[in-house]
């Protein structure tokens, strides 16, 4: 009988020690964080706008970022993302864009695969993601753990998302913009007064190759748009060099970036 437990032991343990090596390490971070993380419900209109929001342990009110995801939709890395934003001293509210996108499907998570969120995330009207994000920035707006400064961060299609909502709101205090395109209305680009940031993997040609128009309409409205090019990294590298096994370019410059995005939050 002692011979059985034992085994039966051991057979435990190998299993949980092969789960938790397989386990990816956004998954890890999130279970493991010691900050306070919840999902919250905003009213937008006839919507009910679900978002992820990570407080910073921190003593003092702290400046608020949202965070607008890739086009797969609020997946565990942009958790993580949000996550590691408040272990810098930020709050952090990650709003998931495919709320209330059917009958059958109210969140990212309830789509059968990350192939049927992203051509889901290409059905949206623009009118809706500006009122996700309007409710997201009021609510942030209102925080009382907040000190009143909101700024906006977008990757991917998060990143268009995120240089197209600095043309709805004078009130950001920056847009942070990885590899996403500029408006293609270049008269759109007049309504923005908040500060630009442009973030560019080198090997990114189909986003890279509409820099130049963007940075001629910002300098022809007299707009802020300074930006930087990761040579060698490739297109979603905050998300590739978030990996051990992510490339020595896309690591380097996922760092790189670190250190430039709290040099511009703060």
């Amino acid at each position: 009988m002692k011979v059985i437990n034992s085994i039966t032991l051991l057979i435990a343990f190998t299993l949980m020690a092969t789960t938790l090596i397989a386990q990816d390490p956004q998954t890890n971070r999130l279970e493991n964080s010691p900050r306070h993380h919840e999902w919250i419900e905003i009213k937008a209109g006839d919507k009910t706008l679900k978002a992820f929001v990570v407080y910073p342990q921190v003593s003092e009110k702290a400046k608020a970022v949202i965070v607008i995801h890739e086009n797969r939709g609020l997946t565990d890395w942009v958790r993580s993302f949000a996550d590691q934003l408040a272990e810098q001293g930020y709050i952090a509210l990650a709003p998931d864009m495919l709320s209330d996108f059917s009958e059958e499907y109210s969140q990212t998570s309830e789509f059968p695969s990350s192939d049927e969120a992203r051509n889901a995330i290409y059905k949206l009207e623009n009118s809706l993601v500006t009122n996700y994000l309007n409710e997201s920035f009021e609510y942030l707006k209102k925080l009382p753990a907040g000190n009143g400064e909101v700024a906006v961060v977008g990757f991917c299609w998060g990143g268009s998302q995120s240089f197209r909502y600095a043309t709805n709101n004078p009130e950001l205090s920056e847009a942070l913009v990885f590899y996403g395109t500029g408006p293609k209305d270049a008269s759109e680009y007049e309504k923005i007064e908040t500060p630009v940031y442009g973030f560019y993997g080198g090997n990114d040609q189909r986003v890279n190759s509409t820099i130049e128009a963007s940075k001629a309409a910002m300098e022809q409205h007299d707009n802020f748009y300074d930006y930087e090019i990761y040579e060698g990294a490739g297109h979603a590298y905050m998300r590739a060099g978030d990996s051990e096994d992510g490339s020595k370019e896309n690591i380097d410059a996922r760092n790189e970036s670190w250190k430039r995005i709290l040099k511009i939050l703060k």
